[in-house]
């Protein structure tokens, strides 16, 4: 599975203008609604519910937004880069600008744990995460998460 899998064009934010967390996940919710095609208010407490559980940003101003969700054929992505790096509760503590949000089908058991694990190995990547932040809008971007050097280290 490539990160091309995950997510389209159209599931592309950059740049993402938000001041607070909540406002982050009610975006990346709306967006993955016209995505998904699944009600932004079920999205948003999806997420909600995850972030509940401990923060999904997992450090060097990256989060990676997750949940499982009824009605769900396959995986899908939503990428963001916010304009200004918002306070997410990191493990270190830092500010986020970075966001990769998943969703997954309710039952889709490994493939979900196989794809945040590739979406984690990318954005591990200290130099493809400065192209990301230095990219020319959504189209950049996209093409940065989809090249080959992003698949193969995804």
């Amino acid at each position: 599975m490539d990160i091309s899998d995950l997510i389209t064009p159209d599931g592309v934010i950059c740049p993402l203008k938000v001041t607070s967390k909540k406002q982050a996940l009610q975006a990346l919710a709306k967006r993955a609604a016209v995505v998904t095609g699944l009600d932004d208010r079920v999205i948003f407490d999806t997420l909600l519910e995850r972030e509940r559980l401990g923060s999904t940003g997992v450090g060097n101003g990256i989060a990676i937004p997750h949940g499982r969700l009824v009605g769900l054929s396959r995986l899908h992505g939503v990428f963001a880069c916010l304009a200004r790096p918002i306070h997410f509760d990191a493990v270190d503590d830092q500010p986020v600008d970075l966001m990769f949000l998943l969703l997954a089908p309710e039952l889709a058991g490994a493939d979900h744990l196989k794809a945040l694990a590739r979406v984690s190995r990318l954005l591990r990547d200290r130099a493809m995460c400065e192209k990301l932040r230095g990219a020319d809008g959504p189209d950049g971007v996209y093409g940065l998460l989809t090249s080959q050097r992003a698949s193969q280290a995804a």
